[in-house]
């Protein structure tokens, strides 16, 4: 969109009767910088990896109620002219602890209402995973979730889920996009007040019926419960919801398979949208789990986890063999699921001949070994968790495979087919589990990562995020993403590169997705991918070697090569 079209845009929201005055001085303290204004005004949010992100704000380029109506009334669209049945279609919808999450889940609730769609409405903050269990749970036609996941606190979002749980896969994303383009004004949007939706019916509340169900579920997954009863009880746990919506669930789930001595950070407790504590909510950087280190090292804890506010990323911390805590990678943490889970299953008989384990194509190659040295194969999918779901359902429909685990490297994890979406309720619960289990046998996870690491080679990973901001940012990640398509390298650090994988007209099978991916001749890879959700571009890089320091050292020379190359785009 032109400078032009986006000042245009701008001052239709300032004439426009239908925006209430509180947006309209939002709008009018920016009229003398055009360039705030283009930012704000110059898309329209769109569905990426993870649906619709946004810093709050007014604009078609922000998350206020006004976008969260207009994408309401073009998937309540899209469900009207997709309903199967006479039935009345239903929507269930939760939130995390960020700012104006209620108001945008209650905002979508009317709109939904208006079209003559019942919405199901969590009455508080509940995790992710527990909206993907409860859409089949009450055999919903669809599903939202208000969140922006560990994203700073300006930021919030809105995910959009189908029947199954699974958020929705790009083709029905965008005829979703497609009948949000309809609504070019708000006239077009369909919405009744709270009253009218109680009174009519078609608003509900939930309570504690589906939380009940949702930790049956979770805990359903349980390996070792009772063998564990003893140990489990008498273990120090350190737990962070970093101020969002894991905080009930993951201590009713620890609870009721026996651990009790779960200490929660108090300073995290509670719900925060500042999430004041740190400087990021997010579980994959030790800096968030700075005061559960403090709490943990007074009371001599044996292990520290962490979820982001809308609790579908877990994070760990564990004490190396130096006895100092060391927070475990995501790669680490799904290596060390996958050896307890196909371990275990299989020395109790119940491992199903065509089990199967599943992952992202940026995740490393660590858990795939193992899952083989269990005789269970690996799917990769696309980057985001509807992939994984959506084979789950494949799984289901045609009964080729079981189900393992599946896990991507950026912390999100699901056992179990209670959902179809990353759960950090269940991941916390396993990765306790298997603290507990391996402590039977006097080992720390520490050292189940390290015996790991010898018997199937040392693997590691890094990754880079590149935030690029702004108009300017998308333009600059394009020019990297064409440097690279057109500019193939022959070799990078010094080893040839034996394969390219370009998956932006679809790659093995896969969707297209604008994503590189370069093996070498040595197995180390490295993979470039514009965020979906995020102003950021993303490299992946990975390498298995001999040992710890040849693999370290393997692994800086990759990355100092690619970044070099990436540093010299203009």
């Amino acid at each position: 969109m032109s400078t032009k079209q986006s000042m245009e845009l701008y001052h239709s929201w300032l004439q426009d009767q239908l925006i209430d005055e509180e947006t309209k001085a939002e709008l009018r303290a920016i009229v003398e910088n055009e360039k705030e204004i283009e930012d704000r005004f110059y898309r329209e949010l769109e569905f990426g990896t993870g649906g619709l992100r946004g810093v709050i704000g007014a604009g078609t380029n922000r998350m206020n109620i006004y976008t969260i109506a207009r994408a309401t009334q073009g998937l309540a669209s899209f469900i009207l002219q997709n309903k199967r049945t006479e039935e009345q279609p239903s929507v269930v919808i939760a939130y995390d602890s960020r700012n104006k999450s209620p108001e945008f889940a209650l905002e979508a609730a009317l709109v939904l209402a208006g079209n003559g769609i019942k919405a199901y409405v969590f009455e508080s903050l509940r995790p992710t995973p527990q909206l993907s269990f409860a859409v089949r749970y009450l055999n919903a036609t669809s599903g939202i979730v208000i969140t922006a996941s560990h994203n700073p606190p300006e930021y919030n979002g809105y995910k959009a889920y189908d029947e199954t749980g699974c958020q929705f896969l790009p083709a029905p994303a965008e005829q979703i996009i497609a009948e949000v383009g309809k609504v070019q004004s708000f006239t077009q949007i369909k919405k009744i007040s709270r009253e009218d939706a109680e009174q009519s019916g078609l608003l509900a509340w939930l309570g504690a019926e589906v939380d009940d169900a949702f930790i049956d579920a979770v805990t359903s997954v349980s390996l070792n419960r009772d063998y564990l009863q003893t140990i489990a009880k008498d273990m120090k746990i350190v737990f962070t919801p970093l101020h969002g919506a894991g905080n009930l669930p993951v201590r009713a789930a620890l609870q009721r398979i026996g651990f009790e001595q779960v200490q929660v950070v108090a300073e995290q407790e509670l719900p925060d949208p500042l999430f004041s504590t740190v400087k990021s909510p997010n579980p994959e950087e030790r800096e968030a789990f700075a005061l559960g280190l403090q709490l943990a090292e007074q009371i001599g804890a044996d292990l520290i986890v962490g979820t982001d506010p809308d609790c579908d990323r877990m994070g760990a911390v564990v004490k190396n063999s130096a006895g100092e805590f060391e927070v475990l990678s995501g790669n680490q943490i799904g290596a060390i699921i996958t050896e307890y889970l196909l371990s275990q299953r299989a020395q109790k008989g119940l491992l199903p001949a065509n089990g199967v384990l599943v992952k992202s194509i940026v995740t490393s190659e660590m858990g795939p070994t193992i899952a083989a040295s269990y005789g269970v194969p690996t799917i990769n999918t696309l980057t985001g968790f509807k992939f994984i779901g959506d084979r789950m359902n494949g799984f289901e429909q045609q009964g080729d495979h079981t189900y393992m685990f599946g896990y991507e490297e950026s912390y999100g994890y699901l056992a179990g087919t209670h959902a179809r979406d990353k759960d950090a309720v269940v991941a916390s619960m396993l990765i306790c589990e298997a603290a507990a289990f391996y402590k039977t046998q006097g080992k720390t996870l520490y050292d189940v990562l390290q015996e790991l690491y010898g018997r199937h080679g040392y693997f590691r990973e890094a990754l880079q995020s590149r935030t690029m901001k702004g108009k300017d940012g998308v333009e600059h990640i394009g020019r990297i993403m064409t440097f690279w398509r057109n500019n193939a390298p022959q070799a990078i650090n010094g080893v040839s590169v034996q394969q390219t994988q370009d998956y932006l007209n679809g790659y093995g099978g896969l969707p297209a997705e604008n994503v590189l991916k370069y093996i070498l001749a040595d197995g180390s890879w490295f993979c470039l991918r514009p965020s979906g959700t995020e102003p950021k571009i993303k490299i992946y890089f990975a390498v298995c070697g001999s040992s710890l320091a040849q693999a370290d050292a393997q692994l800086q020379g990759l990355i100092e090569k690619v970044s070099a190359i990436i540093d010299n785009i203009q």
